[in-house]
C-alpha cells in the first residue's frame, strides 16, 4: 500500500458488499497525478460504488481506499475542497439559470462574491456554455445539462475530479465535446477518475480499468491492453485467393490465427513488422499472394469481450 499512497487515488484490495451480494470484488488500482483513469465497465459492474467509496459516500467492506493520502470516510474539510464530484444523476434546480447553479455551489465552497463571480465565468466559457448562462436548467438540453453538472465540480478549481458517467444518454458528438474538455483538464493538471459504459470510450484515457461482475478485469494504457490481450501485435492479412491456415501457422513469429472470411486472416505475432515479409514469402511459396498486409488495430469491445470470456471461463473453473 506504501506505493499506492503516492498517488492521488487509490484502492488496495477494496471490496464491497450489500447483504449477500458482492458489488465489487478485490480491486486495486492507483491514479497517477495529472491523467485520466476510465473505470469502464457494462451498468452493474461496480462502477459506481467504487466511486462512491472513493468521495466517502459509501465505505469498503474490505480492503483500503485512499484520496490525497486519507481516508474518504474521514476526510478534512481542507481536503474536501479540492475534491470535485459528478454524480451520475445530479439534480440541478431547474428554475436557476445555468449561470446561478454553478454559483450556488461555489457559494457553498465560501467563495467571495467578486471571486465567485470570475470562476463561474471562466468555468462556463471552458465549457462552451457562457452563452446560454441566462437560461434556465430547466430549458436547457441533455448535453448542457451534464457540462454544467460538470461546470459545478470544477468551479472551486479541484485537484480530483471523480466524475460517474458524464456523457450517458447523450449524442456523439457532445460526448466528442465532453471529453475534450476532460483532456483539457488533464492538460492543466486535473487528476481524475471517470467511470463509462461506452467502452469504446477508453481511446479517450490515459489509463483503463475494465470492470466486469465486480472484478477488475485489466488495467492498462489503451494501447498496452490490445496487446496485452491478444498476447502480441495483430495484423489483418487479405489474400488473393483463399489461403490454408496450415501457411500460416508454419510462419516464426505466428501466435495464432484465426479466419474472418475465405480470403481474410486475423493473425497473432511477436512483432508485425518482422513478421510481413514473412507472411508475404509464405504466401507467395504457397501459389498465392497478399493483397494486403496491414496492422489490425480491435476495437474495445472486442478486447472487452475477450477478457469477459476468460473471466466467466476462470469462474467455471474454480
Amino acid at each position: 500500500m506504501t506505493d499506492l499512497l503516492e498517488h492521488p487515488i487509490a484502492l488496495d484490495g477494496v471490496g464491497r458488499r450489500f447483504g449477500d451480494v458482492v458489488a465489487v470484488d478485490d480491486v486495486s488500482f492507483a491514479v497517477a497525478e495529472g491523467t485520466i483513469v476510465g473505470l469502464i465497465g457494462p451498468s452493474g459492474s461496480g462502477k459506481t460504488t467504487i466511486i462512491r467509496m472513493l468521495t466517502g459516500a459509501l465505505g469498503p467492506t474490505a480492503g483500503l481506499a485512499r484520496v490525497l493520502g486519507e481516508d474518504p470516510a474521514h476526510f478534512r474539510a481542507k481536503t474536501r475542497e479540492r475534491i470535485g464530484y459528478v454524480p451520475q444523476s445530479f439534480v440541478l434546480y431547474p428554475e436557476l439559470t445555468a449561470s446561478e447553479n454553478v454559483s450556488f455551489v461555489a457559494a457553498l465552497f465560501g467563495m467571495g462574491w467578486l471571486a465567485r463571480r470570475r470562476r463561474v465565468r471562466e468555468t462556463l466559457e471552458r465549457l462552451e456554455l457562457y452563452d446560454v448562462r441566462g437560461r434556465r436548467a430547466s430549458q436547457l438540453s441533455g448535453g448542457m445539462l451534464r457540462r454544467v453538472a460538470l461546470a459545478t465540480a470544477l468551479v472551486h478549481d479541484p485537484d480530483v475530479l471523480f466524475i460517474d458517467e458524464p456523457t450517458a444518454g447523450i449524442d456523439p458528438l457532445l460526448r466528442a465535446k465532453i471529453w475534450d474538455s476532460l483532456r483539457e483538464l488533464r492538460d492543466a493538471g486535473r487528476t481524475m477518475l471517470v467511470t463509462t459504459q461506452y467502452v469504446g470510450e477508453a481511446e479517450n484515457c490515459d489509463a483503463v480499468a475494465l470492470l466486469a461482475h465486480g472484478h477488475l478485469l485489466a488495467l492498462d494504457r489503451p494501447e498496452g491492453l490490445r496487446r496485452s490481450v491478444y498476447g502480441g501485435d495483430l495484423v489483418e492479412v487479405r489474400t488473393a485467393r483463399s489461403a490454408d491456415e496450415n501457411v500460416f501457422q508454419g510462419i516464426s513469429g505466428v501466435k495464432s490465427v484465426r479466419r474472418r472470411d475465405p480470403r481474410t486472416v486475423h493473425l497473432v505475432v511477436d512483432d508485425a513488422g518482422a513478421a510481413t515479409p514473412r507472411i508475404a514469402e509464405a504466401l507467395s511459396n504457397d501459389g498465392t499472394s497478399a493483397v494486403s498486409i496491414e496492422p489490425y488495430v480491435p476495437s474495445f469491445d472486442e478486447v472487452f469481450e475477450v477478457l469477459v470470456a476468460r473471466d466467466e471461463e476462470q469462474v467455471r473453473a474454480a
